[in-house]
């Protein structure tokens, strides 16, 4: 992946030709994510998973939702939120949208861990018969570091730790500040984040350890992913190419 655009380019001629039943809608988060990566981190992220399951299926591309459910980063400058609400609502109404334009599938990418919304609306939208999946699941994710050889489990790598940066080490190595190496913080008992927030537990914002992470683990971590997509569309019952 060597450009740099989050957007996708194509055109509603090429959408017509490409006629897909599925859409992608990446949702990530504008939050802190140490002195290393960007606050845009899970929305690049996001995007990229997109960008990787549209290359190799035929699926129709949205562009992201850039600010989520962010709130147990509150405190750390630049983190912005929206409520659970207003989230919810921002993706029953793009998959109303999608259904009045011909395509009744959406597949929500997400790439931030704190917004369990999307699980609900996944739920409530396959009870009223509607046709919509969450990926990648937290199957997906252990899947993809088994893959890929990430070292730490999801307890221990939490936020900006090997995982992700390896993610943006390999498809945008640009965004990566270079002593990312130098940032590791670990912060296993979080039991009662959701009421601290994740500041009474990581002085850094960091829960992980960035210095294991590596492009060639990024790589094939991304690789597993697009190849479990296959999962999601048999779930969905659409062909696989």
């Amino acid at each position: 992946m060597t450009d740099d655009y989050l957007l996708p380019l194509s055109t509603a001629t090429e959408e017509r030709e490409r006629d897909a039943d599925v859409a992608l809608l990446p949702v990530g988060s504008f939050e802190q994510h140490g002195d290393f990566l960007p606050l845009a981190t899970d929305t690049v992220i996001a995007v990229t998973v997109a960008r990787a399951v549209g290359a190799a299926y035929r699926v129709l591309q949205l562009p992201p939702v850039t600010i989520s459910c962010s709130h147990e980063h509150a405190g750390w400058r630049g983190t912005v939120s929206v409520s659970a609400a207003t989230l919810y609502a921002t993706v029953t109404d793009i998959a109303e949208s999608l259904r009045r334009g011909g395509i009744g599938k959406l597949v929500l990418i997400s790439g931030h861990g704190g917004n369990y919304v999307l699980g609900n609306v996944v739920q409530e939208a396959s009870a009223r018969g509607e046709r919509m999946a969450l990926f990648p699941t937290e199957v997906d994710w252990l899947n993809a570091r088994a893959a890929g050889g990430v070292e730490l489990g999801p307890e221990s790598d939490m936020h900006a730790g090997e995982l992700e940066t390896s993610l943006l080490l390999h498809a945008h190595p640009q965004v990566v500040r270079a002593d990312y190496a130098d940032h590791d913080e670990l912060a296993d008992e979080r039991n009662r984040m959701l009421t601290r927030g994740l500041a009474a537990y990581t002085a850094s914002g960091v829960v992980g350890r960035p210095s294991l992470a590596s492009a060639a683990k990024g790589k094939a971590a991304l690789a597993n992913l697009v190849e479990s997509f296959a999962d999601v569309l048999a779930a969905l019952g659409s062909p696989s190419r």
